[in-house]
């Protein structure tokens, strides 16, 4: 995988690659029943679209002209012409039905494939994958390049079948009736043909231009609509609206130019085709005044000089959407074929199951020893974040790391956590390498509290229990109680089953905090994680929250990330970084005394007063 950011301009191919089409097309394969029977209908519809103007020229020949020539009244064709065409059009309607059916269950199938296969890899791919790619390019993968291949895969390429076909059955229809006229009609397609690869050439040309024109604006809506305080405090208003204003008068130019170029492509077929038929006129009515063809034969070239417009414009106009769709096909391969940066070894995945399928009988205790032995650990664009970096930490001991930002603090905790791997140097847990274990193994005996709690869209209940999936009602209003989250939850109106929102944006950040607490309690982890959990909460709800740290931490290992440092002053250790090295170690008092780095970080957070309350 590349170290840059995914972005759109990566994937501008103007070519169709075939081989990554073939990966797209896989996924079909579980539809073959449905493809097979849309392609059937199809067929059988491109063979009724060639035989229904026949119908027309048996009225003609038949009914018609006998009539006018004998100058009598004789309707007793009448019956089978009616016949006839009820007959084709209930199988035309049968047909559209069944197809409109199929289709439709390949289109929405194909995208819950796709999407399903997308989804399934995103849960399987470690925080460095995220952290190169945009969450709007995953988003933009997961809903419109889905529903573009979809749609393309369902109605484009069955489309393409009837549009083959009815060329197919047309051509050999008309030569077996009359060669001349049918060579003459033949002879319009292949211009049909590059006047319409032509005008799809400039026209997709125009449209991909207005897209990213349309993208830019869209970007422009959003900073406008979020950085509306900001504009207004540094008074931009005039100059966002001048930038804004060049961009929608940028795509208006083009999209007039688009709309310019589109108009000229159908006059332009129809100049054509009114040739042939003109042609067409011409020799066949020679040909009906030396009683060489039919009035009824002549009528049925003409139509089908108009039938062939339609499956050259649907092939040129499907060829033009497979090129279009060029760039979703190559971001969903992209996406899907990602390699992730940590794995499981085969043997590990043999003994203890799949990220999907645990096996939790091989699941062996884990006590909480964690060591870091000689660990250098870089991230994909950086410098070294750690460099031949040694801790050793016991059972049940709690550690709190301080620092300034980028001193190494998360760098650590996400690496015990195996979101990362040491790039060299081993982790062990309980004495064993933890890449001999599996991450399934590992994260079901980790707690996590993140300085920005997510919630899931749900119920206060159904979010506190993520932690521990099989607990019950009263399991969960327990871990609430620990925290002392209880209490405000009872005071919603639905208690328990009040929806938290998306993201939880009903519920004020120290209310989701001591929830996302609550949830990392009732999976009772061997190992906690803190980062900076307490940092964007108010000091009555982080006198709550500390409360709950105290009774939690008690037989746990724990590594606090610590913003606030009065939450840590009764860490069994407190590691001081800089640079991704330990420059300071031992417990609150121990560095206060020192008076070191630790106790001018702590100084300037506190006056002299807190301080001699913190050592007492």
């Amino acid at each position: 995988m590349d170290d840059h950011l995914y972005d759109e301009e990566n994937f501008t191919s103007n070519k169709i690659d075939w081989n990554v089409w073939k990966k797209i097309f896989s996924f079909m394969k579980p539809l073959k029943k449905q493809v097979l029977l849309s392609i059937f209908c199809m067929i059988v519809l491109a063979s009724t679209d060639v035989i229904y103007p026949y119908i027309s020229k048996f009225a003609i020949d038949g009914i018609i002209n006998p009539n006018l020539e004998a100058g009598t009244r004789d309707l007793s064709q009448l019956g089978y012409f009616i016949i006839l065409y009820v007959i084709f059009m209930v199988i035309q309607a049968t047909m559209v039905y069944l197809f409109i059916i199929f289709a439709g269950k390949v289109q929405t199938e194909l995208a819950f494939n796709i999407r399903q296969k997308a989804f399934t890899h995103l849960q399987e791919l470690p925080f460095s994958y995220y952290d190169r790619t945009r969450v709007g390019w995953i988003m933009a993968r997961m809903t419109s390049d889905s529903r573009n291949l979809s749609e393309i895969l369902s109605w484009g390429v069955i489309d393409f079948t009837w549009g083959l076909f009815l060329m197919v059955i047309l051509i050999i229809v008309m030569l077996i009736i009359n060669l001349k006229l049918a060579l003459i009609t033949i002879a319009i397609v292949p211009i049909l043909m590059l006047v319409s690869t032509y005008f799809r050439k400039f026209i997709l040309k125009a449209y991909r231009s207005i897209r990213k024109v349309n993208s830019k604006i869209t970007g422009a809506y959003n900073e406008g609509i979020t950085g509306a305080i900001t504009t207004k405090t540094l008074v931009l208003e005039n100059s966002n609206y001048d930038d804004f204003n060049l961009l929608t008068t940028d795509i208006r130019k083009q999209s007039i130019r688009a709309a310019m170029i589109q108009g000229l492509y159908f006059p332009s077929v129809i100049f054509l085709i009114s040739i042939a038929t003109a042609l067409i006129y011409y020799n066949g009515g020679n040909m009906v005044f030396n009683l060489s063809i039919s009035v009824g034969t002549l009528y049925l070239f003409t139509n089908y000089v108009w039938q062939f417009f339609d499956p050259v414009n649907n092939i040129a106009s499907i060829f033009a959407q497979f090129q279009q769709a060029q760039a979703s096909a190559e971001r969903i391969v992209s996406l899907i074929e990602s390699e992730p940066d940590i794995t499981d070894s085969e043997e590990v995945t043999e003994k203890y199951g799949s990220l999907f399928d645990y096996k939790l009988e091989n699941f062996e205790p884990l006590k909480g020893d964690v060591e870091f032995k000689n660990v250098t650990f870089k991230y994909h664009v950086g410098e070294k974040v750690l460099d031949n970096f040694n801790l050793s930490v016991k059972q049940g001991e709690s550690i709190a790391l301080v620092g300034h930002t980028g001193a190494g603090k998360s760098t650590i905790v996400n690496l015990i956590c195996r979101f990362y791997e040491p790039t060299t140097g081993v982790i062990t847990i309980d004495g064993v390498d933890y890449k001999n274990r599996s991450m399934s193994w590992l994260h079901s005996n980790l707690g996590y509290v993140l300085q920005s709690p997510h919630l899931f869209s749900g119920s206060v209940m159904e979010n506190i229990r993520y932690g521990k999936l099989t607990a019950t009602d009263e399991e969960v209003i327990e871990a609430a109680k620990q925290v002392e989250a209880h209490d405000f939850i009872i005071q919603f109106e639905k208690g328990y089953e009040t929806e938290c929102g998306e993201g939880g944006s009903r519920l004020s950040v120290g209310q989701k905090q001591l929830i996302s607490f609550a949830r990392a309690i009732l999976a009772n982890p061997r190992i906690l994680i803190l980062d900076e959990a307490t940092s964007s909460v108010d000091t009555e709800t982080e006198q709550l929250i500390q409360n709950a740290i105290n009774k939690l931490l008690k037989g746990r290992t724990s590594f606090i990330v610590a913003h606030r440092l009065s939450t840590i002053v009764h860490s069994d250790r407190i590691l001081v970084l800089e640079d991704g090295k330990v420059i300071e170690e031992g417990s609150h008092r121990d560095l206060i005394a020192k008076k070191g780095q630790y106790y001018d970080l702590y100084t300037n957070q506190y006056s002299e007063e807190m301080l001699e309350l913190s050592i007492q």
